[in-house]
């Protein structure tokens, strides 16, 4: 005799402490999107509704300058971190070899340990080598702090990937590189895609390892707000955090859907 499942009954009280939790953190993102349409300069108050921001903040040119320099940053520190974070791995998946819990363990001291002193120890580290700071040094630093996270989503999806696949794709004849591209990559796919996303949230939100390791030429839109906050946000920011709100949501979005044909296909 098959057990049957116990139906649990609909709740309303449930629904209604799971609104109060998403309206506790999509609250404030809703704020900066309204104040996105404010008339007052100030932006303290809502006194309007205008479309005018979402015009001006182009002619801001330190704005867009700095928007720009996030978008760079971001897409580079994401490329090298799944490129990287996926190889390394790999390398741990496949290979045994001396100090290989040691070098696993490692992976989490960017993850766990204060944002302030890994971005002290890495200005420490490129003054020692006499490094000015830039767009590279900005890259690389961001590259550091998110390459980890990559490696963990990557390998939690090797857990449960079977060796024979590749076996058999290589007595059929497929060398090395056309089973990593035709065979493996497909299958860690998806753990790449969630790594990817997780590498590219760090990159944009950054603020403390930003402000120890980027150049006077390489400021990030999260370095330009924190130093508008003293005299007082103006309108188009916000108008610009909401473009990139929208622009995030089509990303998860579409990362998504790609997700889910690959697990379908899989």
């Amino acid at each position: 005799m098959k057990k049957r499942r116990k139906v649990r009954e609909f709740k309303p009280g449930s629904v209604f402490y799971a609104c109060l939790v998403y309206l506790f953190l999509y609250l404030p993102i809703f704020v900066v999107i309204a104040f996105s349409f404010n008339t007052s300069e100030m932006n303290i108050t809502f006194q309007g509704f205008t479309f005018e921001w979402y015009g001006r903040m182009f002619e801001n040119r330190q704005l867009m300058q700095s928007f720009f320099n996030t978008v760079i940053v971001a897409f580079w520190s994401t490329i090298l971190s799944v490129v990287i974070g996926t190889l390394c791995a790999l390398g741990m998946y496949k290979f045994e070899f001396k100090l290989k819990n040691l070098i696993s363990s490692s992976l989490y001291i960017p993850i766990v340990i204060p944002e302030l002193v890994f971005a002290i120890a890495l200005l420490i580290f490129f003054s020692s080598i006499n490094v000015n700071m830039n767009m590279v040094t900005l890259i690389i630093a961001h590259v550091t702090f998110s390459m980890p996270f990559v490696v963990i989503t990557v390998r939690a999806r090797l857990a449960g990937f079977d060796k024979s696949i590749e076996e058999a794709a290589r007595d059929l004849g497929a060398n090395e590189f056309r089973t990593f591209f035709r065979v493996t990559l497909p299958m860690i796919s998806p753990g790449v895609i969630s790594g990817g996303m997780l590498a590219l949230t760090m990159s944009l939100d950054d603020v403390v390892v930003s402000f120890f390791t980027a150049g006077p030429e390489s400021q990030t839109l999260p370095l330009k707000i924190l130093g508008m906050v003293r005299k007082g946000v103006s309108p188009d920011v916000n108008a610009l955090s909401t473009l990139m709100i929208l622009g995030t949501i089509v990303i998860l979005l579409t990362a998504t859907l790609i997700q889910g044909k690959l697990e379908k296909k899989m």
